[in-house]
C-alpha cells in the first residue's frame, strides 16, 4: 500500500530545537552541539534502516560528516531564535523494498533540493514491527552557499534613503551606486522636543543636531531573494508535488499499480471524509490496550467511507440497471429507500455526535474561559501591584502622605491578588489541576472535542448531501412508474420492505459495531417516512399491543444484532 504523506517543520532556536539534535535524532548517532555545549545522544535509537548526507557542488567535502555540518550551521546562526534547518517526512510506500526507497528517496533529493544549493542529511526509519510505518527524515540547511563555500545571508539591512521627496529601500551594496544619483540615507535630527528622519542635507540647511548615528531601515531587511522563494508557500507545493511525482514514477518503474497523489480530497473530487493524524501517544496508548479517541475517530471514519462508496455504488448500478416493468421498479425504489435510510442514519448520528459533545463541553470550555479570565486579571494586577511598588521606591524619604497613600493602593492590590489567587486555585481544584501546567490537559482535551465536533459536522453536511442526491434518483424513479397501477406498486413494494430494511440495518451495524444505537435508526426511519411523504412509524395512536409490537421488534433487533456481533468475534479468532 503507498499513502500520500510528507511533512515539514522548521528546526528553530525559537521552538527550543537544535540542528545537531535532529541530525542525531535521525541518524541515531551521538553528537556534540558546540553552539550551547549540549550531546545529544540517540545510539540506542532502534529502525535506523541507511543515513547519508547530499552535498551541493560549493559545498566543503569535510561536510560529508554531519558532525562538522551541523556544528558549522549553529556557529553560523547567532540568534536565540535562529532559523536553522528544515526538515522532511515523508512516508515511503510499504510496496518498495529498502533498495527503492533509497532510490526514490536519491532522486527526490538530488531533484528538489541538492540542485538549488541545499545541504542534506537524510535517513530511513522502519521502526518495529518492520513495514508498519517507514519513512524517511530529510534534513536541509537554510542558507544559500556562495561560490567559495562560506554561507550566503538570510537577510541583509535595507536602507529607506530618500531624493526630492521620494523614499525608497537600497542595501549597502545598492546604496553605493544610487548615491551618485542623489539617494541620500535618511538620519535622526533634534527638531525640538522631537525626533525626525531626514537627508543630512536638509539637516545641515537647518542647522539641526544629529541624535544618533544609526540610518533610518526596513524593520527586517531585505530577505535573500533564493532563502525567500525556499519559504514561500509556492515552492513548499512544488516540493509536494514532486514527491507524488518520483514515488508514481518508481512504482511504475517497478510495475505496480498503486499511486499516490498529492493533493487534498477536496481538490480531487473525492467525498468521502479524511482521516486526522493520530500521532505517537495515541498510537502507544493503543498498544497498551487503551483505546485512543483519535485512533477510534480514525476507524469510524474509514467504515464510513467503506459504506458510502458501497451504497453510491449501488445507487449507480440501479439508475443503469432499472427496467420499466412494476417489479423492477418496485424493487429499485426499495432498494434505493434502503440506502436512503442508512444516509439518514449517518446523519443523524452525526448530529447526535454533535449534541452530545457540546453538551458534554458546556461546563469545561465555561470553567476553563473563567480560569484564562482570572489568569488575565491576575497578570494585570501584578503589573498594577510592580507598578506601584516602583512609584514608592522613587519617592523621596520626606514625601510622607503620597508613601502611605501608595502603600494603601499597595496593600489594597495585593489583597485583590491574593482574591483573584485563590478563585484561580478554586477553579482548578474544580478539575482536579493543581497548577497551569495542569489545565493544559484541559485545552487538549476541549481542542480534541473541537476536532472532533469538526469531523462529525463535515460528515453530517456530506452524508446530507448524498442523501440528497439519492432523493433525487428516488424522485425520478417516481416518475418513471407514474404509468404503472399505485395499488399494485404499493402492494409489491410493501413486500419487499422488510428485507430490505433489514439489509439497510445490517449494513449500519457492519460498519458501526458495537456502537450501532436502535434509537438512531428508528429516528432515520421516520426521517425518510417525512422525506417520502409516508406514514412516520410513531404517527398511529399507541396501543397496549402496538406498543407490545415495538417492544418485541426492539428486543428481535437487538438479539440478531448480538449475535452478529458474536458471530464476527468468532471468525476472527478463528481466523487468529
Amino acid at each position: 500500500m503507498a499513502i500520500y504523506h510528507l511533512e515539514a517543520k522548521i528546526v528553530s532556536r525559537g521552538a527550543g530545537r537544535s540542528a545537531c539534535a535532529a541530525s542525531a535524532y535521525l541518524s541515531c548517532s551521538a553528537i556534540y552541539n558546540d553552539y550551547d555545549g549540549v550531546q545529544h545522544d540517540y545510539t540506542r535509537k532502534a529502525g535506523l534502516v541507511w543515513g547519508q548526507i547530499f552535498l551541493p557542488e560549493y559545498a566543503p567535502q569535510e561536510w560529508q560528516d554531519r558532525v562538522i555540518l551541523w556544528n558549522a550551521v549553529e556557529e553560523n546562526e547567532r540568534t536565540k531564535d535562529s532559523r536553522l534547518a528544515r526538515e522532511f517526512i515523508p512516508a515511503l510506500p510499504v510496496v518498495l523494498t529498502s533498495e527503492q526507497w533509497k532510490e526514490l528517496l536519491s532522486d527526490f533529493i538530488h531533484e528538489s533540493f541538492v540542485s538549488d544549493g541545499m545541504c542534506a542529511d537524510v535517513a530511513i526509519h522502519d521502526p518495529d514491527p518492520p513495514g508498519h510505518n517507514p519513512h524517511a527524515h530529510i534534513l536541509l540547511t537554510v542558507r544559500p552557499l556562495n561560490p567559495d563555500g562560506t554561507w550566503q545571508y538570510k537577510t541583509e539591512k535595507e536602507y529607506l534613503c530618500v531624493r526630492n521627496g521620494e523614499e525608497r529601500g537600497f542595501t549597502a551594496a545598492e546604496f553605493k551606486e544610487a548615491q551618485r544619483d542623489g539617494w541620500e540615507k535618511q538620519y535622526p535630527y533634534k527638531v525640538g522636543k522631537k525626533k525626525e528622519y531626514m537627508a543630512p542635507s536638509v539637516a545641515e540647511a537647518q542647522g539641526l543636531e544629529r541624535a544618533s548615528k544609526h540610518p533610518k531601515s526596513t524593520k527586517y531587511g531585505r530577505q535573500n531573494p533564493i532563502s525567500e522563494r525556499w519559504n514561500s508557500d509556492e515552492q513548499l507545493l512544488i516540493w509536494r508535488a514532486v514527491w507524488a511525482e518520483v514515488v508514481n514514477l518508481c512504482l511504475e518503474q517497478k510495475g505496480l499499480d498503486e499511486r499516490i497523489d498529492h493533493r487534498s480530497f477536496a481538490d480531487q473530487g473525492k467525498d468521502v471524509q479524511p482521516t486526522i493524524h493520530e500521532g505517537v501517544a495515541a498510537r502507544a496508548m493503543e498498544k497498551k490496550g487503551i483505546i485512543s479517541d483519535r485512533c477510534e475517530l480514525n476507524r469510524q471514519i474509514k467504515r464510513d467511507n467503506v459504506l458510502l462508496r458501497q451504497l453510491k455504488a449501488e445507487v449507480q448500478m440501479l439508475v443503469k440497471t432499472v427496467q420499466n416493468s412494476l417489479a423492477a421498479i418496485a424493487q429499485a425504489m426499495e432498494k434505493l429507500r434502503a440506502n436512503m435510510i442508512v444516509f439518514a442514519y449517518q446523519v443523524v448520528h452525526a448530529k447526535g455526535i454533535i449534541t452530545k459533545t457540546r453538551a458534554d463541553m458546556e461546563d469545561i470550555v465555561t470553567g476553563f474561559a473563567q480560569h484564562n479570565t482570572v489568569t488575565g486579571q491576575i497578570r494585570q494586577k501584578l503589573a498594577e501591584r510592580r507598578k506601584l511598588l516602583a512609584e514608592k521606591k522613587a519617592l523621596s524619604p520626606l514625601q510622607f502622605s503620597e508613601a502611605r497613600r501608595l502603600n494603601a493602593k499597595i496593600a489594597e492590590a495585593t489583597e485583590d491578588l491574593e482574591e483573584l489567587k485563590s478563585r484561580k486555585e478554586q477553579i482548578m481544584s474544580s478539575f482536579g489541576k493543581a497548577d497551569d501546567k495542569g489545565m493544559k490537559d484541559v485545552k487538549s482535551w476541549i481542542d480534541r472535542r473541537e476536532e472532533q465536533i469538526q469531523k462529525a459536522e463535515a460528515a453530517e453536511a456530506k452524508y446530507s448531501t448524498e442523501l440528497d442526491k439519492a432523493l433525487d434518483e428516488y424522485h425520478e424513479l417516481e416518475a418513471r412508474a407514474e404509468a404503472l397501477d399505485p395499488d399494485e406498486l404499493k402492494t409489491a413494494r410493501l413486500a419487499l420492505r422488510p428485507e430490505e430494511e433489514k439489509r439497510a440495518v445490517s449494513k449500519v451495524e457492519d460498519a458501526y459495531g458495537t456502537g450501532y444505537d436502535y434509537a438512531t435508526m428508528r429516528e432515520a426511519k421516520d426521517k425518510i417516512a417525512d422525506l417520502l411523504g409516508e406514514e412516520p412509524l410513531d404517527s398511529k395512536p399507541r396501543s397496549v399491543h402496538r406498543e407490545l409490537q415495538q417492544a418485541q421488534e426492539k428486543v428481535r433487533e437487538q438479539k440478531e444484532h448480538r449475535e452478529r456481533l458474536s458471530g464476527k468475534e468468532k471468525a476472527k479468532t478463528w481466523v487468529r
